[in-house]
């Protein structure tokens, strides 16, 4: 299957919302993507094959030396196939050509060897608040 990555690919909202909840495992919101990634994001990485978008994630950051991995995700009919290396290598590029020192994810504990195996993450102690 041929796969095309582009940073800052144009999408649906339909299509990320879509697959958004197939990974998340979630109920089908209906979020204005482009809309949030316009105000948020530094960039973001697309995988397309013929049938769609297959692939996404999200750089988020602070403006300056910090940016941060959001929403990596494939779908499942695309799954172990390289596709999630691939979006996070583009995200490391482009954020190191942004001019980001560091690049941060957090991650349920089964994604671990995903990240720091695959994708080259080393491990920090990191803090976390629920805020409701």
């Amino acid at each position: 299957m041929a796969i095309e990555y582009e940073w800052r690919g144009a999408f649906e909202d339909e299509e990320a919302n879509q697959l958004h909840a197939e990974g998340f495992d979630h109920k089908y919101v209906n979020d204005d993507w482009n809309e949030i990634l316009a105000r948020l994001s530094l960039g973001w990485v697309t995988a397309r094959d013929r049938q769609g978008l297959v692939g996404f994630v999200n750089v988020i950051w602070d403006g300056r030396v910090h940016a941060f991995i959001e929403d990596t995700l494939v779908a499942n009919r695309a799954r172990r196939q390289g596709i999630g290396k691939r979006l996070i290598a583009i995200a490391v590029q482009e954020s190191r050509a942004a001019g980001c020192e560091w690049l941060h994810v957090d991650f349920a504990d089964h994604l671990g060897s995903f990240y720091f195996d695959a994708c080259g993450f080393r491990p920090t102690d990191a803090g976390l608040m629920q805020l409701r």
